[in-house]
């Protein structure tokens, strides 16, 4: 069973909440394209790399014939549109992407 919280507890967190963008990657109608394997390595190299900066927190590619990853970016969502769509899977049409404002809590982390 899981614990009891308080309502204080609640709000104690909510205090807490901090902006972060949500990121939504589908596959797009071009995933199989010519070159497609090229494009993704390169896709996957410029996310890795935005984690290793700290502009991803959080990057979750996904096992899905539908949706290809979720990353939870720390900047504002019109900075991560921007980052979006230079992706090189947005920018041929393998991916689509949805990004949305959201909250987080500092310390929040999946377990190893």
């Amino acid at each position: 069973m899981s614990p009891t919280v308080t309502d204080e507890q609640i709000q104690a967190l909510a205090q807490t909440a901090k902006p972060y963008s949500l990121v939504l990657l589908h596959w797009g109608p071009e995933r199989t394209m010519g070159g497609a394997d090229a494009i993704e390595l390169e896709h996957q190299r410029r996310m890795v790399s935005l984690r290793a900066e700290g502009v991803i927190a959080i990057l979750c590619p996904v096992a899905s014939d539908t949706l290809a990853g979720i990353a939870i970016m720390t900047v504002p969502t019109e900075e991560a549109t921007e980052i979006m769509a230079g992706d090189p899977c947005a920018r041929a049409g393998m991916m689509r992407y949805e990004v949305h404002p959201c909250h987080g809590f500092s310390g929040d982390a999946l377990p190893t």
